[in-house]
């Protein structure tokens, strides 16, 4: 894995161009105020078209057991993100990547995912969106199933935009279930390359109400 500091002065514009060339910044802890540069050596996609949803979980997102909307509170999802979960106790997201990434939102560039129960937000997932190609880069649940069914309509959201790219940076098993595939540098540069040749449309899918999970679930049949 590649890796480099981070200088002091990186800005919002700075950290899309990073993104444009490959890399990612990151934090060794919540407490330090210093980023590194990313650029692993095999990078953690998932191939829209090979996207894969359990039936079960189909049965989840259809049931509207969850309330999904996007964008309506980027802060708490990246709060959520942030907080300790089981099997990870520390982040790397400390103030500088909360302020960064804001700054992306409001300019356009960062979108999260929230997934309700009643008027809880119990989980989400927030990413960076750069022409064709969205970088996944946290999530977390506080109820069963509630960061699976953000992903899925995540993905539904990007495919009906027109993405080709969902990079996860690393695969975990988590992902792998869903068919994240690792590839080596230079083939994520080729794909990500593609995608920056175009501009896709996050918003296809309505972003100023809940989206239901039969609509969500439609745009795989209709692949």
């Amino acid at each position: 894995m590649a890796r480099g500091s981070a200088s002091s002065e990186i800005t919002p514009e700075v950290l899309l161009r990073a993104y444009a060339c490959g890399i990612f910044p990151m934090a060794e802890s919540v407490d330090d105020p210093t980023l590194f540069w990313v650029e692993p050596e095999l990078r953690g996609i998932i191939p829209l078209d090979g996207f894969r949803v359990a039936s079960r979980l189909a049965r989840t997102v259809r049931s509207d057991a969850f309330t999904v909307t996007v964008d309506r509170d980027f802060s708490a999802v990246i709060d959520g993100c942030a907080a300790p979960q089981e099997g990870r106790e520390d982040t790397w997201i400390n103030r500088r990547i909360r302020d960064l990434y804001t700054s992306l939102y409001t300019m356009g560039h960062c979108h999260s995912v929230e997934v309700w129960q009643d008027d809880d937000l119990v989980g989400g997932l927030y990413g960076v969106s750069l022409g064709r190609a969205f970088f996944g880069e946290s999530m977390f649940h506080r109820a069963r199933d509630a960061s699976k069914v953000a992903l899925v309509h995540l993905v539904a959201r990007l495919i009906a935009g027109g993405y080709t790219l969902l990079d996860t940076q690393y695969v975990t098993d988590h992902l792998r279930s869903f068919g994240a595939v690792e590839v080596p540098r230079m083939r994520y540069r080729a794909l990500l390359d593609q995608a920056l040749t175009d501009v896709a449309d996050f918003a296809v899918l309505p972003v100023d109400r809940p989206v239901r999970g039969a609509e969500a679930l439609a745009v795989f049949a209709s692949e």
